[in-house]
């Protein structure tokens, strides 16, 4: 893997807990066959794009959760209309749908995605951003398309650890995406995303991280028993509040988790490296100059200026 794509250290043996309460699995295998009328019933309508109106669209992926059997609770203030910059923790494929409660938004695409046979087409009628996520060269084209989709109005929705992490620990966030809020004057909306169990205890089970597969990390999901996902919407940032890109990555920050995981970066020899040393987590530096990460199963790619450019 090159320097500029590192990974989140959690993995599915490590980090996902197996042992909750779970359901019969033809409750399960119910819920799976919803979920999957229900998606399929709302991509018929993608080619219609944003000429659906933003209740409907918030509708659908609430039907969606409820019906994996997820229970959704989204605190905070309503996020404003207008350009926006949407950025939240990356935990599971969960997070997709969970954020379009929020506001229905652009998302950022991986330009291989483009060639998939049937997805490639539906990413694209969705409105999604493609970017070129490993050309250092294309940085700046990529912010600046960012920065247009801003201007125009656009929210769009952005993943700035640039992995998925377990839940019980998190990345730090880079920085490149932001310089696109930045440049378009709009606001950041910080979006943290919590998945528990109904006790309150913390959830590993819908993560979707390491060599985990789709389908995998799905019948976890539809065969957790109680399983919450609590959306906390902060308060804006808006523009004009940090000048520099460095600022309003931290500002957007969520807030350190205690330790919790095994396993946690640690710098090693070399730029943007990322080890996989067992130990507690803890915030990690925020002056690496990562370009772009793999995201297992995803769309949503993150993107940061090496350092000297």
């Amino acid at each position: 893997m090159s320097v500029w794509l590192p990974s989140a250290p959690c993995t599915p043996r490590a980090c996902v807990e197996t042992k909750g309460a779970t359901t019969a699995p033809p409750l399960a295998v119910l819920r799976l066959m919803t979920v999957l009328v229900v998606l399929l019933a709302g991509i018929t309508l993608c080619p219609l794009g944003r000429r659906i109106p933003a209740g409907w669209v918030r509708l659908w992926v609430r039907v969606i959760v409820r019906s994996a059997g997820v229970r959704l609770r989204v605190t905070g203030p309503a996020a404003p209309t207008g350009g926006l910059l949407m950025v939240a923790n990356h935990i599971s494929w969960l997070d997709i749908p969970l954020l379009a409660a929020v506001r229905p938004a652009r998302m950022l695409a991986k330009a291989e995605i483009r060639g998939w046979p049937v997805a490639g087409a539906l990413t694209a009628s969705s409105g999604a951003l493609f970017i070129e996520r490993d050309r250092l060269r294309a940085l700046p084209q990529t912010v600046g398309k960012i920065a247009d989709a801003l201007r125009e109005g656009t929210a769009v929705v952005a993943f700035p650890e640039g992995s998925t992490w377990c839940g019980k620990a998190q990345g730090h966030f880079r920085r490149a995406v932001f310089q696109a809020a930045l440049d378009a004057g709009v606001p950041v909306q910080p979006v943290h995303l919590h998945y528990r169990v109904a006790g309150g205890a913390a959830s590993t089970a819908p993560a979707f991280v390491g060599e985990d597969s789709l389908l995998t990390s799905v019948w976890r999901v539809v065969s957790a028993r109680g399983l919450v996902a609590e959306v906390e919407v902060r308060d804006v940032i808006v523009p004009g509040h940090y000048l520099d890109r460095r600022a309003l990555a931290l500002a957007a920050q969520p807030p350190v988790l205690a330790p919790g995981c095994i396993h946690a970066p640690t710098r090693e020899a070399g730029v943007g490296s990322v080890g996989r040393t067992p130990v507690p987590y803890v915030e990690t530096s925020h002056n690496s100059p990562e370009l772009a990460v793999r995201i297992p199963g995803e769309v949503s790619v993150s993107l940061e200026r090496p350092a000297g450019t």
